[in-house]
């Protein structure tokens, strides 16, 4: 208490924003990366500018993320479901999808299925000693497993979208990572997120419960990642049955691909944004509804 009666803030009672600090300088030298890129042609800056791009937005929302709920699992715990998190989700999706799953109308339910499932196991092999339990710390440790897998992910898109026929595009890289960032958080770290809040809200001690709860949120979040995946393929469904004339369906039955109108394309973009945006909101309202219930179960102090 001061001297005129007012109460002094403590440091607790401030929260951190190193969050804030990290995203603003790496922003900052991302962007004079790829301005510097840009005026000198050196190729041997482009890994700098994959690395900063893919891991800006995921490491900036875990930093917050600990920092506002989580301060308390220790940040050594929170590099490690970040780092070795996501490197063993990329590498168990990676030799999955590749001896499991073959192009058909069901691929992405399998991807989901798949990536999903890496993810979760990556989180129950990284977490399995770290002694929370909760709705709260499952949110923050699953999100942060779904971070790293984003991230690491992400890298590799923009490492393929750097390279074209012409040689490096640094455009093509450029946008890959803007909208790979602004998507990543109602991405995998949303899904995984909601996944790590169930598992260890059902947890008991130092011990995982795979009970239906568990089992129907896994389920849950593979189909929201399968309708992420296929929402192009539905946006170009959408499109053709409902825009398609007669000339371009006499084409198709020939076996030739049609050339999209221009009001084709607008309209593909629109549903395949839209198609995105619904998603992103049914995700976030599950989200909504965990921490509800989570609040109205929690005992009244």
């Amino acid at each position: 208490m001061s001297d005129h009666g007012r109460t002094t803030p403590t440091a607790a009672a401030v929260r951190p924003t190193y969050w804030l600090k990290l995203f603003l300088t790496g922003l900052a030298l991302w962007a004079a990366t790829v301005v510097v890129t840009f005026f000198t042609d050196n190729s041997n800056l482009v890994p700098t500018i994959v690395l900063l791009g893919s891991f800006l937005v995921p490491a900036t929302f875990v930093v917050w993320a600990y920092e506002r709920y989580a301060d308390d699992v220790g940040l050594e715990r929170i590099v490690a479901c970040f780092g070795i998190g996501g490197i063993i989700g990329v590498l168990g999706a990676s030799v999955l999808e590749t001896y499991l799953l073959s192009p058909s109308l069901w691929m992405y339910l399998g991807v989901g299925l798949i990536e999903e499932a890496v993810k979760l196991g990556a989180l129950v092999l990284v977490a399995r000693r770290i002694p929370v339990s909760g709705l709260r710390h499952g949110l923050v440790l699953g999100a942060t497993v779904g971070a790293g897998f984003a991230a690491f992910e992400s890298a590799g898109y923009a490492f393929n979208a750097v390279l074209t026929i012409e040689g490096l595009s640094l455009k093509d890289l450029v946008e890959t990572e803007i909208l790979r960032s602004v998507l990543a958080p109602v991405g995998h770290i949303l899904w995984t997120g909601i996944m790590g809040g169930v598992l260890f809200r059902e947890r008991r001690g130092l011990h995982f419960r795979f009970n239906a709860p568990v089992i129907a949120t896994y389920l849950g979040v593979s189909l929201l990642h399968a309708l992420w995946d296929s929402m192009s393929g539905i946006a170009v469904w959408l499109v053709a049955r409902t825009t398609t004339s007669d000339f371009q369906r006499s084409l198709f039955e020939l076996g030739y691909m049609p050339t999209p109108t221009e009001q084709q394309v607008h309209l593909y973009t629109l549903y395949n944004t839209l198609g995105l945006i619904l998603i992103s909101l049914g995700g976030l309202a599950w989200l909504r509804s965990l921490v509800r219930e989570n609040r109205a179960a929690a005992p009244a102090t």
